[in-house]
């Protein structure tokens, strides 16, 4: 399940520094996932680096875009062809 900022988020842009995806959108006056490229750092890491980086608790995972590991993997190696997954 790919995630989404709610509208506790400050903008304060944390996130989106950290997400290796680069699905973390920021524009003048939000910040949103685009869920096409978030695989919950499946591939990268061994759990999600977004959602303890925000101290606003403004991350939260997307109940319209639900996905299985494997899922979330096969996403991870179409963003990253040449990368080995880790995690």
């Amino acid at each position: 399940m790919a995630y989404m900022i709610t509208d506790d988020c400050v903008n304060c842009g944390g996130c989106a520094e950290i997400c290796q995806n680069q699905a973390i959108i920021e524009t003048e006056d939000s910040t949103y996932i685009d869920p096409d490229k978030c695989t919950e750092c499946v591939g990268i890491h061994s759990s999600s680096l977004c959602i303890p980086s925000c101290a606003f608790a403004a991350i939260k995972p997307d109940p319209d875009h639900q996905e299985t590991r494997e899922e979330l993997l096969a996403k991870f190696k179409k963003l990253h062809p040449h990368e080995t997954p880790k995690g």
